[in-house]
């Protein structure tokens, strides 16, 4: 029976067997592609189940694709076919053995079977001269194939075997797919695009998806060596952090006590308010670390020093996320606010002190997430981002005023009063509050949110006691001044 005919009888089986997971060649979708797979099971594994089988390296998504994919070729009979290498190219060797194995166990196909049916199909369609069914829907991509069979016909008295025919054609196959492969690359490169990631993202988020044999080499340097989290525990995971967030922390104290601004004629950009070119060097750190992301041979040096990854902590790591950004919509959600609040705070509390804020909210920010993720066994996320430190700044600023009336483009008019700094503090911790009960696929680093939210507060509080004090020094001063003029005058008089 020709595998035309049996298509028909085979779509009305699958009809009758919706939701179920295809192990049989015959039942082998026509829009089956090597690159998609077919489902293995009713729903994708969770984070916990690839945890537990493929270890701390292997992302959820690029899990459940890799085993899709796997399943596919089990199904397919083309496990063993190398014209499909590329498309598991950024996967290794040990993780494809694991997710092989997994199946096996999991989900029982007769490989042997199913290879035999389609190399049957494939000898056929080769004798008669037809290419197989999932090659009509390309582009002629058996041609350099035939001309090379051609070539080796004429040259050889013997002729050219059915299997020097298919050799002929992968390699055909496998030359278009590298071909079309560089030039979506170059593609991608003349477009930019954005890196998929979050605030709290699964290691799949770390970079895009690797299509060119470039970008999964950079891929494969920048991730070896993170494939085993080391075995320690938990206080051995956060111990080194933490110590060295809080040394950090006191430093800044100190910074902010000691830091005495440069005269005007001294400062880089003297025509730049301090607050001004404080506040743009800090957005320009992040603007530049963010389109590093988008330079693959910078991912090794930015997996390393500016995400923080929780299954392999690194404590300086802290301090590079807090100006790492790997989207762009991510990025622009937190500089207008950085710039917006952090001018403002500026101008009130000086260069020494906001520096000194915006250190202590970020490194405390994300200590809190590390915590978080250490003591719940989260180990497959990663995180980075301003977040905390904008939170922080915010949050200091509002405390700073926190009895004080803020309206909103005028709003509410007069004689009403707006919201007081404590309204608005209360309104940011409730957005934070509800995204961890509305958590979903789409995670939200909540953890550094509220940690820098609460070194903000502590921050606002030291930062308005200072100023006071100083206003009451210098109250004292202007009052020793005047009570020193009235003494000369009276004595002169």
């Amino acid at each position: 029976m020709q595998r035309w005919q049996r298509s028909i009888w085979h779509q009305q089986r699958r009809a009758l067997l919706t939701g179920s997971v295809v192990k049989h060649y015959i039942d082998l979708p026509p829009n089956y592609k090597d690159e998609q797979g077919l489902p293995f099971q009713q729903t994708d594994l969770d984070a916990q189940e690839v945890l537990s089988i493929f270890g701390p390296g292997m992302s959820t998504q690029s899990a459940n694709t890799l085993l899709r994919i796997i399943h596919g070729r089990r199904v397919a009979g083309t496990l063993e076919d190398p014209a499909y290498h590329p498309h598991t190219a950024s996967f290794t060797s040990s993780q494809i053995e694991t997710a092989l194995s997994y199946l096996r166990k999991t989900v029982p196909v007769d490989e042997v079977i199913n290879a035999g049916l389609r190399a049957e199909d494939e000898l056929r369609e080769l004798e008669r001269g037809v290419a197989p069914p999932e090659e009509i829907e390309e582009e002629q991509p058996a041609e350099e194939g035939a001309e090379t069979a051609q070539k080796s016909e004429a040259d050889d008295v013997y002729g050219v075997g059915v299997f020097d025919r298919i050799r002929a054609r992968n390699r055909a196959r496998q030359a278009e797919e590298e071909q079309r492969l560089e030039e979506e690359r170059r593609k991608k490169e003349a477009e930019q695009p954005e890196v998929v990631a979050g605030e709290l993202v699964t290691v799949d988020g770390l970079h895009p998806e690797a299509r060119s044999p470039w970008v999964r080499e950079w891929q494969y340097k920048a991730t070896t060596g993170a494939e085993e989290s080391p075995e320690m525990t938990k206080w051995d995971r956060l111990a080194p952090s933490t110590v060295l967030v809080l040394l950090v922390v006191a430093a800044a104290y100190v910074l902010s006590e000691v830091y005495k601004p440069p005269k005007h004629e001294d400062r880089l950009w003297p025509e730049i308010p301090p607050a001004a070119a404080t506040v743009f060097a800090i957005l320009a750190a992040n603007i530049v670390i963010w389109s590093m992301w988008h330079f693959p041979p910078c991912w090794p040096l930015l997996n390393r020093y500016f995400l923080m990854a929780a299954s392999t902590p690194r404590p300086i790591s802290i301090f590079g996320a807090m100006f790492s950004h790997q989207q762009f919509k991510h990025m622009i959600y937190n500089l207008p606010l950085l710039w917006f609040f952090g001018t403002r705070l500026h101008d009130e509390v000086g260069r020494g002190n906001f520096v000194a804020t915006y250190i202590a909210c970020g490194s405390l920010g994300f200590l809190t997430t590390m915590w978080e993720l250490v003591l719940r066994d989260r180990l497959v996320y990663t995180t980075l981002g301003a977040s905390g430190c904008v939170m922080g700044i915010l949050t200091a600023y509002f405390w700073m005023h926190k009895f004080d009336s803020f309206k909103i483009l005028g709003l509410p008019p007069d004689p009403y009063e707006g919201i007081q700094g404590l309204g608005f503090i209360g309104l940011v911790l409730g957005f934070n509050l509800v995204a961890v009960v509305r958590r979903k696929r789409h995670m939200v680093d909540v953890a550094s949110h509220i940690g820098g939210m609460a070194a903000g507060v502590g921050c606002g509080e030291i930062l308005r006691r200072r100023l006071e004090r100083r206003k009451a020094v210098l109250q004292e001063k202007q009052q020793s001044v005047k009570m020193s003029k009235q003494v000369i005058q009276k004595r002169i008089a």
